[in-house]
């Protein structure tokens, strides 16, 4: 079985559109419900596969975001439930040689680093009080994810960058820049962060198989441009 054959991949892809439909209708409460699945089913792919821990790790933190961001009160628990799941995702591609690529191509993370600070210039005045102290580390956090996924894998890469920007319009709406209760919102963050979770989770997966592939001898912190066979590939 292929991973993209996982009976776990084909259900978060039926439960996306499933999703999705429901978000535009605005039928609540299932489309609260069907969101909160949606990384659960990763979680549950990525231990088929026999991912890394800390990818699964990040999937169940984003999982309790999903959850607690349904309910007003505690909108800053699920910032910091999203929090941990972004120190997951950063400790493990800097464990994978991102900090090593950073170096050697500074200009991804500083395209990452003004973004942020500009979005966070722009959403400043329209913010609450409450929220000003959380904002620039979360955005700081999000920038990492974003650059060190980058610097590790594209795929993963543009997971990193989907996730930034559909948080990126949470904030926008947060501090009243757009209508934060309009349709066209709310499909385009959930449509934003469920591609963002599907490209990491299969960005990384698809590069610890092909570490696995290359044999006991390759150093996965070392990015190549060519990357091995798998061993049932066709020559």
């Amino acid at each position: 079985m292929t991973a993209l054959k996982s009976p776990w991949i084909i259900a978060f892809g039926v439960m996306t559109v499933v999703h999705l439909v429901l978000n535009g209708a605005e039928a609540d409460p299932w489309d609260s419900i069907s969101k909160c699945v949606l990384a659960p089913l990763l979680v549950a792919w990525v231990i088929e596969q026999k991912g890394p821990r800390l990818l699964a790790a990040a999937l169940v933190f984003c999982f309790f975001g999903d959850l607690f961001l349904e309910f007003e009160d505690l909108f800053i628990v699920g910032m910091a439930a999203f929090a941990l799941g972004h120190i997951c995702f950063i400790r493990f591609f800097i464990s994978r040689g991102a900090m090593g690529q950073l170096k050697r191509k500074p200009w991804i993370l500083a395209i990452y680093t003004v973004a942020g600070i500009a979005m966070i210039a722009y959403a400043w005045s329209g913010l609450e009080d409450g929220l000003k102290p959380v904002v620039p580390i979360y955005a700081a956090l999000l920038v990492g994810t974003a650059a060190t996924s980058m610097a590790t894998d594209v795929r993963a890469g543009i997971g990193g960058l989907l996730f930034l920007l559909s948080d990126g319009i949470i904030l926008l709406g947060e501090a009243d820049r757009i209508d934060k209760d309009a349709v066209a919102s709310g499909l385009a963050i959930m449509a934003l962060y469920i591609a963002s979770i599907f490209f990491l989770t299969s960005g990384v997966l698809n590069r610890e198989k092909a570490t696995i592939a290359a044999g006991p001898g390759f150093d996965p912190t070392i990015r190549t441009d060519c990357w091995p066979v798998f061993p049932d590939a066709k020559s």
